[in-house]
């Protein structure tokens, strides 16, 4: 007899940025510790191939996996949250289905049919669910689909998730509607009508959610749980509060565990597990609410007015208190501002500074000077791709007295292009999925700071950029104090540096902060935290 796998689609209505991801994430975490292997994917109905070329502004971070697909932001949330590994499969937009389809009917798949988007496109849309599927070996497969009810570029993913459930029958497949109960201070009272007019819009489509959760900022009442359940024919126990949490998002699978959301799902789908143990859980969010040590953090970056652009980062450095039982307050600073302040007037105060990644000139004589002040001040710093770069082109300029170095993706004309672009870069031209991308394996100098935070010589960390350390000034580099604290394994591309009589001053040419979770930090991340503490205690 075959294994039968269950599946969950994770909707949304009302609004946008309700939080279905974390929603996804969060029970497949209590499913995971109920002892299922979870599979977890995200179909977002924009027409881009893949979120690479968009700006941060328009869609928060990418989200680099192993196999160098750049995704959606809430997969991040789906590896930190669970023991799932992604790839590309995890992820589908309506660009990717298009293009697909298109592809078929170019190579004559079709037979000369008339392509439309009932059966063709919605058809591809139900192969990837079963694809991951039968790839990933899953108990149970939690899909997600982005946007908003309603919305008309989601409407072949709704109807192809309807189809879907309808084939594998009503145990097999449920629904999780995430909807929104706003607050009206003048009236001081929740209201229940967008969500009404939410699931009503779902219903239309031709499907009935089996469980409702509702986001609000303040409790739900008896009361208003029985409306909801009455106007939107579901069970009174199927409507789960998702209050605003207190302290961190990693509070929303306990949230839900209370809620027993989990519950109704194993019960919904036929599934016989034993109940979630999450006391590791509750020992991180201990950790997060109770901290025995205290730190801030500056974040100097180029996209700090959106939170999401830089989300990993953000989690990967809480991540690093939660390892050394240790709070960290952020600080987001603009690098704009500190070109035209100066470093001191917001930089001074803080225990540590950090350089995430990015592109473009805007900004970076700014994190340079972040790096100079780090340097120079005894500071813990912590740069990532960019970051590391930047911090190249500070030691180039003030240290080895190279004046006019630089990058030559900001200065094609300097002097001293100290950053180069990749060889295999040459020649590129398309934008999309061409830079250096996913998982590559680097050697670690040993006898480094480095080696001893990762405790290994051989590492394999997630890349995105097409620029590098220019290794014809290696020397230069290394004859001036610079270590470089880990290659490629031919040793030709610098992966990792790091200053030797400093607290803390590591940078890496790649992306740490996509491989941490809340229950094992990343070792730069918990490095530079610790370091942090211990050189604000010494200072006190």
């Amino acid at each position: 007899m075959s294994r039968e796998v269950k599946y969950i689609f994770v909707t949304g209505g009302v609004v946008s940025s309700l939080g279905k991801g974390l929603t996804a994430a969060s029970l497949g975490t209590l499913l995971e510790n109920r002892g299922l292997k979870i599979a977890l994917q995200k179909f977002d109905p924009y027409l881009n191939v893949d979120p690479g070329t968009m700006s941060p502004f328009q869609h928060g971070e990418v989200y680099v996996l192993d196999d160098g697909a750049e995704t959606d932001l809430d997969l991040g949330h789906y590896e930190r949250f669970t023991n799932t590994k992604l790839s590309r499969f995890n992820n589908l937009t309506s660009g990717q289905v298009y293009q697909e389809v298109l592809d078929k009917e170019r190579r004559g798949d079709y037979l000369g049919k008339t392509v439309q988007v009932i059966p063709h496109v919605t058809d591809e849309i139900q192969n990837r669910i079963r694809d991951l599927a039968a790839r990933s070996d899953a108990d149970v497969v939690i899909t997600e689909i982005g946007g908003t009810t309603g919305d008309i570029e989601g409407l072949p993913f709704l109807e192809a998730i309807r189809e879907f459930a309808l084939e594998v029958g009503p145990r097999n497949a449920a629904f999780v509607h995430v909807t929104f109960v706003p607050f009206i201070n003048a009236a001081g009272e929740l209201k229940t009508k967008p969500t009404q007019q939410s699931v009503a819009k779902l219903r239309e489509i031709g499907i009935a959610p089996n469980i409702l959760v509702c986001r609000c900022e303040k409790p739900i009442n008896k009361e208003l749980r029985q409306k909801m359940s009455l106007f939107c024919n579901v069970p009174y126990e199927a409507v789960i509060e998702e209050k605003d949490v207190d302290h961190s998002i990693y509070e929303v699978p306990l949230m839900l565990q209370r809620e027993r959301m989990d519950d109704l799902v194993c019960q919904h789908l036929d599934l016989s597990v034993p109940a979630a143990d999450m006391g590791h859980w509750q020992e991180i969010i201990r950790k997060l609410i109770a901290p025995q040590n205290q730190v801030r953090i500056g974040v100097v970056g180029k996209y700090v007015e959106l939170n999401d652009a830089y989300k990993s980062v953000y989690e990967s450095v809480i991540h690093g208190g939660i390892a050394n039982d240790c709070g960290v307050e952020i600080d987001k600073i603009d690098a704009e501002d500190i070109e035209k302040d100066g470093p001191g007037d917001h930089l001074q105060d803080l225990a540590g500074i950090l350089v995430p990644g990015g592109f473009g000139q805007r900004g970076i004589e700014g994190k340079i000077a972040a790096v100079r002040y780090a340097r120079e001040n005894h500071i813990p710093y912590l740069g990532l791709c960019l970051g590391m770069q930047v911090a190249t082109i500070e030691f180039a300029r003030n240290v080895m007295a190279l004046e006019g170095a630089h990058s030559i993706e900001f200065d094609p004309e300097s002097p001293h292009p100290v950053i180069a672009l990749m060889d295999a870069q040459r020649d590129v031209t398309m934008k999309g999925g061409t830079m250096r991308l996913g998982a590559q394996d680097c050697q670690v100098t040993p006898d480094t700071r480095s080696s001893r935070l990762y405790g290994a010589f051989a590492i394999s960390e997630r890349h995105r950029h097409r620029f590098e350390f220019n290794s014809n000034y290696r020397e230069q580099f290394e004859s001036a104090g610079m270590v470089i604290a880990g290659t490629t394994t031919d040793g030709k591309l610098v992966e990792l540096i790091e200053l030797k009589d400093h607290p803390f001053f590591v940078a890496c040419q790649y992306h740490p902060e996509f491989q941490s979770k809340p229950s094992a930090s990343h070792p730069l991340f918990r490095g530079f935290i610790a370091a942090c503490h211990q050189t604000l205690q010494g200072r006190s």
